[in-house]
């Protein structure tokens, strides 16, 4: 008599390849397991060099500048909470990502004003002590001075907000049950970061840009199924957050320059710091003196 039955183990295969096309629309290698970032909702990773105006192995989605806007310097709130919580990611500040982005977009010239800024002092004390060999040229007057200040911010990080495999078991009754194993371990990290544009003479802010990116991550059949085939595979496993971080941060700065691209000066009748249009009777700024007495 024969056995209609189906192998157990071809029912399985055949629920893991379905499932791959039911969350991706085409079947993906374990080892490629997750998503690359794309900025915007889905990011990219900062990569390359830059030396001077020069550089190499630059994102395609950075955007440039043929001539640079002025000098900036990037301050980092290391007291703000969100700076504490990179921790968690094992992830460190986010300048030094920033410098290499600034520099190879040729939009500003970064100058130091960070912990490096104590051995180029350092180095003055030296000088000034004698010790420093003549014809060293440090010098006073030497330092550029930094028209802009820079600073970074993450408003909003989540790891693993989203699976998608919740339903699909019901649906599909025991083959979706596998193919919601392998669904449900599919998790979303997302990031939204501003970044802040200050002119540093006059206190300004000149320009505000948020941005934002998402990526995925999943382990297969959400590491329900033990060992196996199937049970230790893993998305990505080095810092996803790390790279939606850098991500968010580069679709930021990207929206930061093309707002300083259209730049236009705000203005306030009487001058800026001269008390505003929000007059007070009886006050001593002009649009107070504006309004009647009575």
């Amino acid at each position: 008599m024969r056995n209609n039955t189906f192998p157990v183990h071809w029912l399985r295969r055949s629920a893991f390849v379905f499932a791959m096309l039911v969350v991706f629309g085409a079947w993906i290698p374990v080892a490629d397991a997750g998503t690359t970032p794309t900025l915007g909702g889905g990011g990219t990773v900062a990569t390359g060099s830059a030396g001077g105006s020069e550089s190499q192995g630059v994102s395609s989605q950075l955007e440039k500048c043929d001539e640079s806007l002025g000098t900036v310097a990037l301050v980092e709130d290391q007291a703000a909470p969100w700076y504490h919580q990179l921790s968690e990611y094992k992830l460190g500040s986010t300048v030094p990502v920033l410098r290499i982005m600034i520099q190879q977009s040729n939009c500003f010239v970064v100058v130091e004003r960070g912990r490096a800024m104590q051995n180029m002092m350092q180095e003055r004390q030296l000088t000034q002590s004698g010790e420093i060999r003549q014809g060293s040229n440090f010098e006073k007057g030497q330092m550029v001075a930094a028209d802009y200040t820079m600073s970074p911010n993450i408003t909003f990080s989540q790891k693993g907000t989203s699976g998608v495999g919740g339903a699909l078991g019901g649906f599909f009754g025991g083959v979706g049950r596998a193919v919601g194993m392998v669904a449900g371990g599919i998790k979303a990290n997302e990031s939204s970061t501003t970044l802040l544009l200050i002119d540093n003479r006059s206190g300004v802010q000149l320009a505000a840009a948020e941005g934002s990116a998402k990526n995925f991550d999943f382990s297969l059949f959400g590491g329900g199924a033990g060992g196996g085939m199937f049970g230790g595979a893993g998305g990505y496993s080095n810092t996803p957050e790390g790279k939606v971080l850098i991500a968010a941060f580069m679709d930021s700065y990207n929206k930061l320059v093309q707002a300083t691209r259209n730049y236009k000066a705000q203005t306030v009748k009487g001058g800026l710091g001269t008390g505003g249009r929000l007059g007070v009777q009886g006050g001593s700024t002009p649009a107070s003196k504006e309004l009647p007495n009575k």
